[in-house]
């Protein structure tokens, strides 16, 4: 794709990946185009990406979308890319029963739900566009349930199972459908949590953007630093070693999450 002449909108684009990928694509000269739920958040990335263009949107609710899709195709005509990045990514353990059904789900109606509520919406808009992509954000746990964060892990799984049969329906068209991988990375995805990553483990989101918009660049239909395609192979190779590997997690959450 050529990122400098392409107009972008990136969900969830006020922190975390999507806030790198504001910041590296704004070097590029790309027209970015980024939503977000708290206004203050918004108002603070305007303020630090003058050039950006913000829009409030719950990604969780249909008619956020409608909204948003009226308003930034009236603004914007020539949008050609959209970045499905807005997600959440919670700890939790199955067995307990304080939480409401419809809160377990949540990850479910932003990162998965969203997702395809966002490109059923903004699809015919970008067919009509001679180069056009929409790249959907999943993760390497989508290769590895990982028992500390189940939702979130059957969420990215989905996503990446409905990202793979979206590119082959759209291959005979002028939309290219992109995958972001990320491993583990360092954001305030992780600022809630009872049980802080190992830091050893993350990955540094400057980085992780870096090898993205390389990948952009190339439309690369599957965007993965090294450790994601490890992680991959391994999955295939050894998949219950590697889950057993991410369930001592689980157990640590479950200590920590009965002290409190």
């Amino acid at each position: 794709m050529d990122l400098k002449n392409s107009s972008v909108l990136i969900t969830g684009g006020t922190s975390g990946i999507g806030l790198e990928l504001v910041k590296q694509l704004s070097k590029i000269g790309t027209t970015i185009i980024i939503t977000g739920r708290n206004p203050d958040t918004l108002y603070a990335t305007k303020k630090r990406f003058p050039a950006i263009h913000t829009f409030q949107s719950d990604v969780s609710k249909v008619t956020d979308i409608e909204l948003l899709y009226k308003d930034v195709i009236r603004e914007f005509p020539a949008l050609n890319m959209i970045i499905n990045n807005a997600g959440e990514m919670r700890l939790i353990d199955l067995q307990d029963t304080g939480k409401r059904l419809e809160d377990i789900t949540r990850e479910i109606d932003i990162n998965l739900r969203g997702t395809i509520h966002m490109v059923h919406r903004f699809l015919p808009h970008l067919l009509k566009k001679p180069a056009a992509a929409i790249v959907n954000v999943s993760s390497a746990i989508a290769f590895m349930p990982y028992s500390v964060a189940p939702v979130y892990s059957a969420s990215k799984a989905a996503v990446h199972a409905y990202t793979m049969a979206l590119r082959l329906q759209l291959g005979k068209t002028n939309v290219k459908v992109i995958e972001l991988i990320p491993p583990g990375v360092s954001t305030n995805l992780q600022n809630d949590w009872v049980l802080q990553p190992n830091p050893g483990m993350m990955m540094d989101v400057g980085k992780m953007v870096n090898v993205a918009i390389k990948g952009l660049l190339k439309d690369t239909p599957e965007i993965k630093p090294i450790l994601v395609k490890v992680i991959k192979t391994l999955s295939k190779l050894m998949p219950n070693q590697l889950m057993k590997f991410g369930h001592r997690e689980f157990e640590k959450f479950k200590q920590l999450n009965n002290h409190q």
